[in-house]
């Protein structure tokens, strides 16, 4: 009879992939506090594509077009692709995707802060694609490299569509700054509505996050929050300058010593005060979320009942 490896030895085998920047699978031996690490950063990531799909999805039925309408429309279908693509990730851990759901309507586990602010104009279809989505790139391309095998081969198709929403999304702005005054206010509005949240979707900076050090040991994240916000800054201001636009912070200016665009502080009680739940719309957000659930329970007690019936035939 063979004897099963000391935990010992499974933790040195573990630690020896990792070094190695091998990625682990779900069969692999790993640490409670890794497989607890990702459950966490999985489902947050999960819900935010659930979730983000609302303040746009708010605008299909007013977009100026039939074309803006089915980009919309394809760009909100990819989104809630995403979230089925990364809630199966966390399934591979032991999660169950019930109980992820609940969790997310009862306010046990948290999306990007980013979600609760209100698409008050058309405008803002094209800058969540632009910044949000432009942030999310930023964020995610290093994860097509996490050291969790199922988190890495899901984002590689995540992050082809995000960019591809991205460019959606400065087109659109690109079209409304070559319209009228009204098209180019509008526009500008919306910058300097979304800018400092953009911002905020990294997390705090890096003095103040608790997970960042040992998630980088883990190599479940390559960079850190701050690392990731000043490559956002220096990709998206020269965009917005051929744009047109100006982002709404006087500190931001070219650093020739550091190679960087140097720029002022989100306003991190903002911040906590909307992963509180007291954002704009939190609130709208899982109320909407919860309806969606309750109206849906009818189709999962469906395909259920069809799954047992397929299975007590064969």
């Amino acid at each position: 009879m063979t004897t099963p490896p000391a935990t010992g030895e499974l933790s040195a085998a573990f630690d020896a992939t990792i070094a190695a920047d091998q990625r682990i699978e779900p069969r692999d031996w790993m640490p409670d506090g890794y497989r607890r690490t990702l459950v966490r950063q999985i489902a947050q990531h999960a819900h935010s594509e659930i979730i983000g799909m609302q303040p746009e999805g708010n605008w299909l039925t007013r977009a100026p077009s039939l074309r803006r309408k089915a980009i919309l429309l394809a760009k909100v279908q990819d989104e809630a692709g995403h979230g089925l693509y990364l809630y199966s990730a966390a399934e591979t851990l032991g999660a169950d995707r019930a109980d992820l759901t609940a969790k997310l309507i009862d306010g046990a586990q948290k999306y990007s802060s980013i979600f609760n602010y209100p698409s008050l104009t058309f405008a803002d279809v094209g800058v969540i694609g632009w910044l949000v989505d432009g942030a999310a790139i930023c964020n995610q391309v290093p994860l097509c490299r996490s050291s969790f095998g199922p988190y890495a081969r899901a984002m590689i198709r995540v992050c082809k569509e995000e960019s591809f929403h991205q460019r959606q999304g400065y087109e659109l702005l690109m079209t409304m700054m070559g319209g009228t005054v009204e098209q180019r206010d509008m526009v500008q509005d919306a910058v300097d509505r979304w800018w400092w949240p953009a911002l905020m979707m990294f997390g705090p900076p890096d003095d103040a996050s608790p997970n960042t050090e040992q998630s980088m040991r883990w190599r479940i994240k390559r960079h850190t929050n701050d690392e990731l916000r000043q490559r956002f800054v220096d990709m998206s201001i020269p965009q917005a300058q051929a744009l047109g636009v100006t982002v709404p912070d006087p500190e931001l200016a070219w650093n020739d010593e550091r190679g960087h665009y140097d720029f002022g502080t989100p306003d991190w009680h903002e911040f906590a005060t909307v992963i509180a739940g007291n954002g704009p719309c939190n609130t709208e957000r899982i109320a909407v979320r919860r309806a969606a659930h309750e109206d849906g329970a009818w189709v999962r007690e469906a395909a259920a009942a069809f799954a047992r019936r397929e299975g007590a035939s064969r």
